[in-house]
């Protein structure tokens, strides 16, 4: 198994709300097109420092970094950016770090794209060709007539009543 290598062109988020706006004109909008490593052992995107300057992203925070070798280290993180890959793009923030772009499993399973490590590229998830599809396990709750009852149980006026 080799590299995948894949063009990637990222967008400064703040740049694009800015013009839906009005505040800021389209060619204004920060970009970098770059050659990035899909690294399936990284979960977070990495961005070098150099790539965030000329981005113009924020630093949003600090985040712990684990290395491949246990290392581990607090880093920069970014505030948003676009990542369009394979006409697929997603909202991420990155990891500031290294020397080279990294794309990692989040913007993976958010575009719906699978790595093809005999082909050395990136390809839609079969199931989903056409578009990226989420997976969405919806977390809600079914209201009885109840609006404190838990879910799954009975609530106490559809319990039989029994008084000693």
């Amino acid at each position: 198994m080799g590299e995948v290598r894949v063009k990637a062109r990222l967008t400064n988020a703040v740049d694009e709300e800015l013009v839906r706006r009005g505040v800021l004109s389209a060619d204004q909008v920060r970009t970098y097109d770059a050659d990035a490593l899909v690294d399936t052992g990284a979960v977070r995107t990495v961005l070098p420092p150099e790539v965030v300057a000329r981005l113009g992203l924020a630093t949003r925070g600090q985040q712990l970094a684990e290395y491949a070798d246990g290392r581990t280290e607090a880093v920069d993180v970014t505030g948003p950016v676009v990542v369009e890959l394979e006409g697929r793009s997603t909202l991420e923030d990155a990891l500031i770090l290294g020397d080279e772009v990294l794309i990692g499993q989040t913007v993976l399973e958010k575009l719906d794209l699978f790595v093809d490590c005999q082909r050395r590229r990136l390809v839609p998830n079969p199931a989903h060709p056409d578009q990226a599809v989420t997976k969405v396990k919806l977390a809600y709750t079914l209201r009885s007539r109840s609006p404190k009852s838990p879910v799954g149980r009975k609530t106490s006026s559809a319990m039989s009543s029994t008084k000693p």
